[in-house]
């Protein structure tokens, strides 16, 4: 099979295991956190070029499941509201929380830790709709992670 089609039959797969093609995932992580892709790898736990593999579609999946969880982790992180911010040392704390994590992973325990709704609630009372929306839109082309969460917030999500 030619390179090109393995890259595309891995994306495919990616769509169906992760809900998204893990670049895309990695990249607005790598954005929200102001991060070299390197130091990402070496938060979540796994070598740099294997990561880079991996958005690539190189490769299809990440073996290990605890990489997987310290990624969710990491993304729901972004809701934290200081994160949220650009506040550099939340930031920083997040990903040194979610690096030291020894996370486990079964059918009873996926690292869920539903903070959305507090996060929104707390947008909501700080700012109008239509300031979240306005805020949104001059976020999406450098915060897009960012510029959703604000977009979701002001449309009562």
């Amino acid at each position: 099979m030619e390179d090109h089609k393995i890259v595309q039959r891995n994306i495919a797969l990616q769509r169906e295991w992760y809900g998204e093609p893990l670049g895309d995932r990695v990249r607005r992580l790598v954005v929200a956190f102001d991060v070299s892709q390197a130091f990402l790898a070496e938060v979540l736990g796994i070598s740099a070029p294997m990561l880079s593999q991996v958005m690539s579609g190189r490769r299809a999946k990440i073996g290990n499941p605890v990489v997987l969880a310290r990624m969710i982790m990491l993304e729901r992180k972004i809701l934290v509201p200081e994160v949220a911010a650009g506040n550099r040392d939340a930031m920083l704390a997040a990903m040194e929380d979610v690096r030291d994590s020894r996370p486990t992973v079964g059918r009873d325990n996926i690292p869920v830790v539903n903070e959305d709704q507090k996060v929104l609630t707390y947008l909501r009372d700080l700012a109008e709709d239509e300031d979240l929306s306005e805020a949104a839109k001059r976020l999406d082309d450098e915060f897009p992670a960012i510029a959703d969460l604000l977009r979701r917030a002001g449309h009562g999500a």
